[in-house]
This record gives structure tokens, C-alpha cells and sequence, in this order.
């Protein structure tokens, strides 16, 4: 169990460590659905974990100049729909996407486990959903192609990553909010032990479930969010990363979303390792070949031209 840490000097090191650039409310018009929660931030061993959002926002961390190809990603962290494991499964990733000359948007999502029973199955994915149109509709403005933005999770930030992939729009036209006329699409994915599953089955994660959807949701609910069965002719290119020895969220979750990409002809790629447990991040302080997904991730965006060139 690791320890929960309060020490000031900490957390004040932690703010110098990890300096974004600019932090983005989702809807300076007002959150819809919103909550009277008191904010909940905590810390273990891998830095910030945000419990409870009550605003929703995107954390901006450029590239340099030099590096830019203009390629963005949107990073989902993991959680279980409970937590966001905001520096492990996001900051961290945002300064490997900057190292590659890719700009990155870290979403601090609201958590359905904590929201009402009318809004939990609903609030993350508008914030991604949100998330996803403001970057696109300022890509001018952040040197970024509008047509090379994708959406990177982990775990049921995964689960997110694929729920706006496979529930997009191509913008709200009817909206009094210009924003959302903007699409809500990623061009690519990126899937790290991703849950993808809603369904009854012995690889469910029946905690991010139970926590999305409630304790006993209808099969109606239950199948809009076991996004293997929601795979359609737009649904963007993906690469999906897991590992054999992961028990929390077993790889058929990403080994049925491969399967549903390809029988709509979409170009994907799948990688299990043998070895490495759940919820490992880059992996970096790891001695397992699964450490070696942030490679693989790299040559496949260089395949798909998001990328120049792979880096040595």
C-alpha cells in the first residue's frame, strides 16, 4: 500500500517539477451536470491522484519549437473511473510525447464514481468529447494540424479514449456554443491496457464498470459502453498495448477491440507482452520488455505519418 504523502516541501516540488504551460477550463460557459463536491487531490509514490473534480480542464504542455511536427495527442490517465492518476499516467506522458516533437493536452476529467446517479455515465465523456473540440478548434493558434490529433489512455482512461473514439460527431451544428459545432474525433488512438468492455464476461473490470455504471446498469447502457460492439466505418486508427500477465484488465479487452477495427477494414496494430502487471505507465523503472511500448508506439506513428522520423 503506498503511503499517502502531505509533507509541504513535497508538493511544492512537485509544481516546480511538473510545469505545464497553460491550463484550459473545458466550459468557461458553465459545467453541465455539475457537482457541489469539495475538490480531493492526493498523493502516493507516483505523484498527484485527483478523487473528486469539480472543473474540468485540460493541462497544455507544448513542444519546443524546434522539435514541433504538429502532431497533438490528448492523455487520458487511468483510474478505474475512481481516481485520475494524474503524473503517472499523464504528466509523465505528455513530456515523452514532447521529446518525440508531439504537443500534448493532459484531461483532469470528472470521475463518475463521485458524480449522481443521473450524470456519472455521462460526464467523462463530455469532458472529452469537450477537450477534443477545443484543441482542434485552436490548432492555429497552438501550431497544431487539425487533421493529427489523437486521443492516448490508459486503463479506463483507455476506456475513455475509446468511448470518444467510437462516440464522436463531426460537430453539433444546432448548438448555441460555437465550440461545439467543432468535431469530436480523433484521427488516431492510442490504447494502453485499455478497458474496452461493459459486458458480463470474466475480463471484465467490474470495479471501473460498477464505478461508470452503477452496480446493476440496463443491458442497454451496458452494451453503449462496451465500445468493442460500438467499432463503425469512422472510427479512427488505433494501436493497442498490452501485456499477457495483466489480471485486472486481461488483454481480450484490447484483443476484441482489434478484432472489431478490422472487420470495419481500420487500420490497427496490437502488442502483448508476455510479461508486466496492470497499470505500469511508461514502464521506465521496470525490468520487463513491456517497457519498450513507448518504442513501439513511436514506429507506428512514424508508419501513419504522424511522425518524421523514428528517434534512436
Amino acid at each position: 500500500m503506498k503511503y499517502l504523502l502531505t509533507v509541504n516541501t513535497y508538493l511544492l516540488s512537485l509544481f516546480i517539477l511538473y510545469a505545464q504551460d497553460d491550463v484550459i477550463a473545458l466550459y468557461p460557459e458553465g459545467v453541465k451536470c455539475g457537482n457541489d463536491l469539495p475538490a480531493v487531490t492526493e498523493y502516493d509514490g507516483t505523484g498527484r491522484i485527483f478523487r473528486k473534480v469539480v472543473d474540468p480542464e485540460i493541462w497544455y504542455y507544448p513542444s519546443s519549437i524546434k522539435k514541433r511536427n504538429k502532431t497533438a495527442v490528448l492523455v487520458i490517465p487511468g483510474g478505474g473511473y475512481q481516481g485520475l492518476w494524474f503524473d503517472h499516467e499523464g504528466v509523465k506522458v505528455a513530456e515523452w510525447l514532447n521529446t518525440l516533437g508531439i504537443s500534448a493536452f493532459v484531461l483532469k476529467h470528472r470521475v463518475p464514481h463521485w458524480e449522481s446517479k443521473d450524470c456519472r455515465s455521462k460526464v467523462a465523456l463530455s469532458d472529452a468529447q469537450r477537450a477534443m473540440r477545443i484543441i482542434r478548434s485552436n490548432s492555429k493558434k497552438w501550431d497544431i494540424n487539425p487533421d493529427k490529433i489523437g486521443v492516448l489512455g490508459f486503463s479506463a482512461g483507455g476506456h475513455l479514449a475509446s468511448t470518444l473514439s467510437t462516440h464522436h460527431d463531426n460537430g453539433l451544428d444546432l448548438s448555441e456554443i460555437e465550440i461545439d459545432k467543432t468535431s469530436s474525433r480523433p484521427d488516431f488512438s492510442v490504447l494502453v491496457y485499455p478497458v474496452i468492455t461493459m459486458q458480463d464476461t470474466h475480463y471484465t473490470n467490474n470495479g471501473t464498470k460498477e464505478n461508470l455504471l452503477g452496480k446493476i446498469p440496463p443491458k442497454d447502457l451496458s452494451n453503449y459502453y462496451s465500445n468493442e460492439l460500438q467499432v463503425k466505418e469512422d472510427t479512427p486508427p488505433a494501436i493497442l498495448i498490452h501485456t499477457d500477465e495483466d489480471k485486472a484488465v486481461p488483454p481480450e479487452n484490447s484483443i476484441n477491440y482489434y478484432l472489431a477495427l478490422r472487420k470495419f477494414n481500420i487500420p490497427a496494430a496490437i502488442h502483448i507482452w508476455e510479461g508486466g502487471s496492470h497499470g505500469l505507465g511508461l514502464a521506465k523503472n521496470y525490468d520487463v520488455a513491456f517497457k519498450n511500448w513507448p518504442k513501439t508506439v513511436e514506429n507506428w506513428m512514424v508508419e501513419r505519418n504522424l511522425l518524421s522520423k523514428a528517434k534512436n
